[in-house]
């Protein structure tokens, strides 16, 4: 990203981001990526996806009801962690279809995988369904099976530029 000519450092960005999350209550990548762009950033939406991945940003409910970007407490790292720990483990494979995440284990790791994905309270997560091998993974109204499937890869991943 460039600032008035000038190659910003991730480190910059992220840190900018941070401030633009506490200040303005941004609910999605879109408004985060605008705001950047309006303060001068230029904002690409993958690298800010990336960069809401790192910073381990949660979403939380404002005072009005709205889910919004904050930085994560340490009973959020923990679960985040947790469920990384868990989609590195079992998850074979992750197959977005509409408001639907499917994602498929080995044989009997199903259930253990669809816990752990409950217990992060997820806020794009409606709930899960285990059967032996699958899990079906409904999004909340407004989000879509393949924006949980970014953002669960982005913990198979683990942390890139």
């Amino acid at each position: 990203m460039a600032v008035g000519g000038f190659r910003l450092s991730k480190l910059e960005r992220q840190g900018a981001i941070l401030r633009l999350v506490r200040e303005r209550g941004l609910s999605t990548q879109d408004e985060v990526a605008d705001s950047l762009r309006t303060e001068g950033y230029d904002a690409v939406q993958t690298t800010v996806s990336r960069d809401i991945a790192q910073l381990g940003l949660v979403k939380v409910r404002n005072t009005e009801g709205r889910l919004v970007y904050a930085q994560p407490t340490d009973n959020d790292i923990a679960r985040r962690d947790d469920l990384a720990a868990a989609l590195r483990r079992w998850a074979l494979q992750l197959t977005p279809s509409g408001n639907l995440l499917v994602i498929t284990t080995p044989s009997g790791y199903a259930s253990a995988l669809a816990q752990a994905i409950d217990e992060t309270r997820h806020p794009d997560v409606a709930g899960t369904i285990a059967g032996d091998n699958t899990i079906f993974v409904a999004a909340r109204e407004g989000h879509t099976g393949a924006a949980l499937s970014q953002d669960f890869t982005q913990h198979l991943e683990g942390d890139s530029e």
